[in-house]
């Protein structure tokens, strides 16, 4: 009973509200809703499968190159605003740095593993990129601008994702030794768990030079 009780007190906390508000707008698959709705194409069935934005480029491309790259930035930019917004908000209601960290890691669970599409999900970079600014945002743009030259010039998006977010998470042992005021690195290694961990099979394919050119 007093279990119980525990949980639903955690549950109807401010803290508990939105740690499930970052994992559920986390889990908002735009890249899906988009290609649907805007490209009328059901991007799980095309490519990778993936809800991501180099997804719905590829599945966009063929009937509509133009509405393709408009679709991709827009779903890029949506993943990156959807954890970051639930953190600014956190911020202006005075949730601890502690708990704005733990919205960060959820957002990019949520996006993962999202409850909207039965704990599948994208690969999680784009929403990475976006709760990492609010907090280090020259890390953040360290790890954009790896991605970009990588992903200009070899043109694969894995390699040019997982390189970003190597560079990005590993500049800040080096920018910020003690993340400021939580003195961790946690949740960053946490995070770039979960991105790696959606990687696998890309990485897997990068390893027998059979990752497919985004071109």
């Amino acid at each position: 009973m007093y279990f119980l009780s525990g949980i639903i007190d955690f549950f109807t906390s401010i803290n508990g509200i939105f740690y499930v508000l970052a994992y559920l707008v986390g889990g908002i698959p735009f890249g899906l809703l988009y290609g649907k709705y805007l490209g009328g194409v059901d991007i799980r069935k095309v490519g990778s499968g993936s809800i991501g934005a180099t997804n719905v480029l590829r599945a966009l491309k063929q009937s509509n190159p133009k509405l393709a790259k408009k679709v991709a930035i827009l779903t890029m930019l949506s993943d990156a605003l959807k954890g970051a917004l639930v953190i600014g908000i956190a911020k202006l209601v005075g949730l601890s740095y502690e708990a704005q960290w733990m919205l960060a890691f959820l957002s990019v669970l949520g996006h993962c593993f999202s409850l909207f599409l039965k704990l599948e999900g994208g690969k999680g970079v784009a929403t990475t990129v976006g709760v990492i600014a609010v907090f280090l945002p020259i890390e953040a743009v360290l790890g954009l601008i790896v991605w970009f030259l990588v992903g200009r010039f070899l043109k694969i998006s894995s390699l040019a994702s997982l390189l970003g977010l190597l560079v990005g998470i590993a500049s800040s042992f080096i920018l910020h030794p003690e993340i400021p005021h939580i003195s961790t690195h946690t949740p960053l290694v946490l995070i770039a768990v979960i991105v790696i961990y959606k990687h696998i099979p890309n990485i897997v394919r990068l390893i027998q030079k059979k990752e497919e050119k985004v071109i």
